[in-house]
């Protein structure tokens, strides 16, 4: 008899808590508007409307941040224009979405090898190699941009010739 207060106070926690968790979204339920925007997104993209394609995907990102083609959007959007750390910082925005996404992680990986962080793109095929389990394009496609990357370093230290300083006697 003493203990049933605070046993039907937790159960009244218990029970809010639990309805409360039924109310949300799933994380994989984007917004039908945002999707309609991605869309539109990619349309202009493909036409080489730049950023009119930024600003169609930022919208999408506003209505639903979950959405994780916005994100692959803004980061081709960017690679396109040059922005290699900025593509690279919105295909991690994606990855924190779905951190499994095959093609993300090599597009990711092809950018942080072109920008010459080759360990950090090695990383990226590793994780390829642990989910593919056998060879798939995309590591194909990561590994070919790690070994284009790595001869072009080794090109660039042999165009640098170090010549020692020599001091004229007055």
């Amino acid at each position: 008899m003493r203990f049933s207060p605070p046993v039907i106070a937790l159960s009244a926690v218990f029970l809010v808590v639990s309805s409360a968790s039924i109310g949300k979204r799933a994380d994989q339920d984007i917004d039908p508007q945002s999707a309609a925007l991605v869309a539109e997104g990619m349309v202009a993209k493909k036409a080489g409307q730049f950023d009119e394609a930024q600003g169609w995907f930022e919208t999408a990102l506003a209505v639903d941040p979950r959405n994780r083609a916005a994100f692959v959007g803004l980061a081709e959007v960017s690679a396109e224009r040059g922005l290699k750390g900025k593509a690279i910082g919105f295909y991690k925005s994606a990855l924190n979405i779905e951190p499994n996404d095959l093609s993300v992680l090599a597009a990711q990986g092809e950018l942080m090898a072109e920008k010459g962080a080759v360990d950090a793109a090695k990383k990226n095929l590793a994780r390829l190699n642990i989910l593919c389990r056998s060879k798939c394009s995309e590591t194909e496609q990561l590994s070919d941009a790690i070994e284009r990357a790595g001869q072009k370093q080794a090109l660039q230290a042999s165009a640098v010739e170090i010549k020692p300083v020599v001091e004229k006697a007055n």
